[in-house]
């Protein structure tokens, strides 16, 4: 088996490229080759006979069709141009984030290969009225280009699936956190950054007012949920093949005081509320509230509680010095 993962070099392709080859879990055969596709990667590459790393734009023609035409099982497609970047740069989110996708799908169909596809879009798709708990019959209404872009995309996976062409799945991620590493373009990055900066002694602001209610999910589920996502048969899922996934509601001073509570309020003193308009207009469009009853019923899991998403971050980054709570 093949398995294809667009966006490899990022953080969440990174991940689960790591965790293929740690412990597999697709119910397909073992893969034999695991393809790595980004504009670039982290010069601590994962080493394993398997791997297979293509520095390149997944949005080039040339490229993507001979990545192709090597007729990959399975294809995780996480490559994107971030909500913020998205909205500032509008051409640039539609190359990628749209156009780029829709090339895959057409040199699917072209090539004849019916992949299994598992497409990482967001709950961005959402821009209704925030009071309002979104269900899975509740349809898009995005308020950004970000989320307008994945929304496009989802359509194209079903009606290609439909088709017989793919066979998709599309997955909407709430706010993953906490991310490691350095703060990127997305809208909703504080969201990590004022978990990780102060772990780490540094500053950390937020540009929401701090009861704002967030939809955030922990990078170990996400990582999870993808590879539960590509092992579901497709007759489960029919012809709607978009998946609200499950998360946790928990607003910006809910997650500060929880880690007060395990990091102690010397920590905490780093964070500030510093406003930005431009933030407030896409975040606050961002619905919380969701019932995601198809998710559950498929088997696909969420984090029991903001406390339990910072430990697992503070036990993976290896982060010490930390005041315990028993």
């Amino acid at each position: 088996m093949h398995i294809l993962i667009l966006g490899g070099g990022g953080f969440l392709g990174r991940r689960l490229a790591k965790e293929l080859i740690q412990n597999g879990g697709l119910d397909q055969d073992e893969f034999g080759r695991l393809t790595l596709v980004d504009i670039a990667f982290a010069e601590d590459r994962l080493h394993d006979s398997r791997l297979e790393f293509i520095e390149a734009d997944f949005s080039d023609q040339v490229t993507i069709t001979n990545i192709l035409q090597q007729q990959p099982d399975v294809i995780f497609h996480l490559a994107a141009i971030v909500s913020g970047e998205a909205e500032k740069n509008f051409q640039l989110g539609m190359k990628i984030n749209f156009y780029a996708s829709l090339q895959v799908l057409e040199l699917c169909r072209k090539l004849a290969i019916h992949p299994r596809i598992v497409f990482a879009s967001s709950c961005a798709v959402f821009g209704c009225d925030v009071s309002r708990i979104i269900t899975d019959e509740v349809a898009p209404k995005p308020r950004s280009s970000y989320g307008t872009q994945k929304a496009m995309v989802e359509l194209l996976m079903n009606d290609y699936s439909r088709r017989g062409f793919v066979d998709a799945r599309s997955l909407r991620l709430p706010t993953i956190a906490i991310r490691p590493g350095k703060p990127n373009a997305a809208t909703s990055s504080f969201v990590s950054s004022i978990i990780r900066e102060p772990l780490r002694g540094k500053k950390a602001s937020y540009p929401v007012p701090p009861e704002t209610p967030c939809w955030i999910l922990s990078p170990k589920h996400v990582i999870q949920n993808f590879i539960h996502a590509a092992n579901i048969d497709e007759k489960l899922l029919g012809e709607d093949r978009v998946i609200n996934l499950p998360g946790l509601t928990v607003s910006v001073s809910e997650m500060i005081n929880s880690l007060e509570q395990i990091a102690g309020p010397e920590v905490t003193k780093l964070i500030s509320y510093e406003p930005d308009a431009f933030l407030q207009s896409i975040v606050l469009t961002w619905p919380p509230y969701f019932e995601t009853l198809r998710a559950k019923e498929l088997g696909f899991v969420s984090d029991s509680s903001v406390e339990e998403i910072i430990r697992s971050y503070i036990a993976e980054e290896g982060i010490e010095n930390i005041k315990k709570q028993h």
